[in-house]
């Protein structure tokens, strides 16, 4: 089931009475105040936001996509704004429309997303750190909303009373263009197979107001016991409660997919080298290992600044090697792979990269490879 609404709320202009967007069949309508002012950027988004969230979906119970599921119902009661006052109801849909729904017939998780000044770059817009957290808070809501979420961090319910996690083996991102301060996105996510004991999690980002896609990703995971740290077959118990989620879907191409081996990097090989990075207490999560989001900024230490003063990073292939825990001092190695400067075209959406380096992260005592990765950046226009 699903609740609509109307939403009437108080703000200065000339729109008296005048229906300002409707979204997912809900129509939202500005009435006018005396001061003659016409609604701030920061009003149209919030308006956007309440808009957006009217039609609210409910959780799991029974049966999904026409398969059994073994999960609780996690509905919210949809919010009866007709019956609140104006800020109240605002309020109230907003705040639903930050937690997320399903759509696309439950295979399919959204969650909406504002660009914050804490979540920008020198640049104002979204860093790569950023889109990581984007990717990983909506693949975690994805989870819980769906009924079969456990208790640990991401885990459905087999997973936490056999011990076991997640954990990403390989991520790709595709950035076509970073959102600004304040800008609105939309974050899809879904789950395939990938392999026999594998996961496969995709995700697009968009823009919510011209529904451009700007960010495309695809990850790789498998199961970890938690007290033991090693790998391990997906049980068949644990298979069954998400293989009604799966979705024959890709959000990056077969062609597009970077599938090459990253090359490991050596002293000798590695351009330049930055050593003594330290995890900090706040870098850990909550399965008691660095965050793989943290890797991305070790990385970027050891890339010259001019590249990054100048160029957009347009695409990341993350390949995790190995856990990093507190106690750990790492090593950062860049080495460039390829300049195509001026053999490009800055105007195709297809534009080859300017710049690509491989980079490693390894551990700084007995050098062990932590993580490989290869980035591809662009000249800013």
């Amino acid at each position: 089931m699903a609740g609509t609404a109307s939403i009437r709320l108080n703000f200065p202009g000339k729109l008296i009475g005048r229906k300002l967007e409707k979204q997912n069949g809900d129509i939202l309508h500005v009435a006018s105040c005396s001061s003659g002012k016409t609604p701030s950027l920061g009003d149209q988004r919030r308006l956007s936001l309440v808009s957006a969230s009217a039609q609210i979906d409910v959780g799991i119970s029974g049966t999904v996509n026409g398969k059994e599921v073994n999960g609780k119902h996690v509905a919210e009661e949809a919010v009866q704004v007709g019956k609140l006052g104006n800020e109240n109801a605002a309020d109230a849909a907003l705040v639903t429309s930050l937690h997320g729904r399903f759509v696309e017939s439950k295979f399919v998780y959204r969650q909406i997303f504002v660009i914050r000044s804490y979540e920008i770059g020198p640049d104002k817009t979204a860093t790569m750190e950023t889109l990581m957290n984007f990717l990983q808070e909506t693949a975690l809501n994805h989870v819980t909303s769906s009924g079969i979420g456990g208790n640990g961090f991401g885990t459905t319910r087999e997973m936490s009373i056999r011990k076991l996690i997640w954990v990403v083996t390989r991520i790709q991102l595709q950035v076509q263009r970073y959102s600004s301060w304040g800008d609105v996105i939309e974050v899809d996510t879904w789950v395939d197979a990938a392999g026999k004991n594998g996961m496969r999690r995709d995700w697009v980002i968009r823009d919510h107001h011209t529904k451009e896609i700007i960010t495309k990703a695809t990850s790789t995971w498998v199961i970890m016991n938690r007290e033991t740290r090693k790998l391990c077959k997906i049980p068949e118990e644990v298979r069954q409660e998400v293989v009604p989620f799966y979705l024959n879907r890709s959000s990056i191409s077969t062609e597009q997919t970077d599938s090459e081996k990253i090359d490991k990097l050596t002293d000798d090989t590695a351009e330049r080298i930055r050593s003594g990075l330290a995890p900090r207490w706040n870098d850990m999560d909550a399965n008691q290992h660095v965050n793989n989001v943290k890797y991305i900024g070790w990385i970027l230490e050891s890339v010259p600044i001019k590249v990054l003063e100048d160029c957009n990073m347009t695409s990341m292939t993350l390949e995790y090697r190995r856990e990093c825990r507190q106690s750990n001092l790492l090593e950062s190695l860049t080495s460039p792979t390829a300049r195509v400067i001026g053999d490009s075209n800055n105007n195709s959406i297809n534009r080859k990269p300017d710049l690509q380096y491989t980079h490693m992260l390894r551990l700084q005592g007995d050098k062990k490879e932590v993580v490989r990765a290869r980035t591809e950046w662009n000249l800013k226009p």
